[in-house]
C-alpha cells in the first residue's frame, strides 16, 4: 500500500504566461507558493483478481486500461506500463475547479505513487515534466506548466519558461520575517463558485493563436508585473507586493470575459473597501478562491466583510516538501 501527497498553489504573479501558445513565442514566467493543502493518491494491488479499480468521484472497475474512463490516469497508466491488477483511490484537501492547481497535483501525486509502486526514483524535474506532458500533450487539456512544477517541489518558487518549454526552477530569496509577514497577510476565501478552467483557459490560447494583440499585450503586462512582484518580496515591500496584485487583477480581466463577473467585482470592491490592498481570483478565473493581501491591522474588518457576504475562510500556511510518499509498506 503507498499514499502519497502533493500540495495545492497560489500563484503571486505571471499567471497565465505558462500557456504554450504564449510560452512558444515569447517566453513565461511565474512566481508561486505551495500550500499546505493537498491532493492525496492511495496506491494498492488487489490480492483477488487482476482488475483496474479507479476511485474518485466516480467509481471504474475495468480489465483493460484502454477502458478507464479517467482522462489523466488512462494515460499515465499506459505511459508507465501498468496494465493490471491496481487500485487507485483520490481525496483532496478542497473541491477541483476552484482554482488552486488540482489536476497537477492530482498528477504529481499519482505519479509519485506509481514510480514507488514500481520502485523507481526519478528526480523532482523529470517527474514534473511528466506531469506537463501527460496533462497537455496526451490528455489534451489547455494548460500550462505552472501547477505541475508547484506541486513536484513546493516552497515559494519562480519557474522561468524558455519558448522551447524548458522550465529553470528557482526558490523566490525572501527573508523569514517577509515570508512569516506575506502568510500571515494574505487571506484565502472560497467564492462556493466551481467552475470548469479549461472553458476560460482555451479562450485565451485560442485568441493567442489567432494573433489578439489585447490578449497578448495583457500576458505581456502579466509578465512584466510578475517581475515587479518577485522585486518587490525579494526587498521585503509587501505594501507595494498588495498594490501590484490589484493591478495583476485589473489586467488579468482583460484576457477573456469569463475571468471575472459582476459578483465577484463586487465582492472585489468590499475587500478593498475593508482593508485589503489588492487581491486576485485564483486559477484561470471564473469562481473558486479570491487572495487578498491584507495588513494585519485591517485583517478583522475584511474577515467579517467577507463573512457577511457568505465567503469563507481557509487557512493556510506554505509547503517546503513538494511531492513526498507518505506511506509504503
Amino acid at each position: 500500500m503507498i499514499l502519497t501527497r502533493a500540495p495545492l498553489r497560489i500563484s503571486l504573479g505571471g499567471g497565465g504566461t505558462d500557456l504554450p501558445s504564449y510560452y512558444s513565442h515569447y517566453g513565461g514566467f511565474i512566481l508561486s507558493g505551495a500550500i499546505n493543502k493537498y491532493v492525496y493518491v492511495y496506491t494498492n494491488r488487489p490480492a483477488a483478481d487482476n482488475l483496474l479499480r479507479i476511485k474518485y468521484s466516480r467509481y471504474e472497475e475495468v480489465s483493460r486500461v484502454d477502458d478507464i474512463q479517467h482522462d489523466l490516469v488512462r494515460p499515465t497508466l499506459k505511459l508507465l506500463n501498468l496494465n493490471t491488477s491496481l487500485e487507485i483511490v483520490s481525496m483532496a484537501d478542497v473541491p477541483a475547479g476552484t482554482g488552486l492547481g488540482s489536476s497537477g497535483s492530482y498528477l504529481v501525486a499519482l505519479l509519485t505513487a506509481l514510480y514507488a509502486f514500481k520502485r523507481e526514483q526519478v528526480p523532482t524535474p523529470v517527474l514534473a515534466e511528466q506531469a506537463c506532458h501527460i496533462e497537455m500533450n496526451l490528455a489534451h487539456h489547455p494548460v500550462g506548466k505552472h501547477d505541475h512544477y508547484l506541486a513536484a517541489f513546493g516552497g515559494i518558487t519562480c519557474l522561468d519558461i524558455d519558448p522551447d518549454g524548458t522550465v529553470h526552477v528557482s526558490p523566490l530569496s525572501i527573508s523569514r520575517s517577509t515570508m512569516e509577514e506575506l502568510r500571515n497577510c494574505i487571506l484565502l476565501f472560497y467564492t462556493g463558485i466551481i467552475r470548469h478552467s479549461r472553458d476560460i483557459l482555451q479562450d485565451q490560447e485560442v485568441d493567442t493563436q489567432r494573433g489578439d494583440t489585447a490578449v497578448v499585450d495583457s500576458l505581456h503586462r502579466t509578465k512584466e508585473l510578475g517581475y515587479r512582484i518577485k522585486e518587490a518580496l525579494k526587498k521585503g515591500d509587501l505594501e507595494r507586493f498588495g498594490l501590484l496584485l490589484d493591478e495583476h487583477w485589473q489586467n488579468k480581466k482583460r484576457r477573456s470575459g469569463k475571468i471575472s463577473h459582476p459578483e465577484i467585482d463586487r465582492w472585489y470592491d468590499i475587500a478593498k473597501e475593508n482593508g485589503a490592498l489588492g487581491g486576485k481570483i485564483m486559477g484561470a478565473g471564473g469562481g473558486g478562491f479570491f487572495m487578498f493581501y491584507c495588513p494585519n491591522n485591517h485583517k478583522v474588518r475584511l474577515r467579517q466583510a467577507m463573512a457577511a457576504e457568505g465567503l469563507r475562510e481557509m487557512p493556510f500556511d506554505f509547503d517546503f516538501e513538494g511531492a513526498k510518499v507518505l506511506v509504503n509498506f
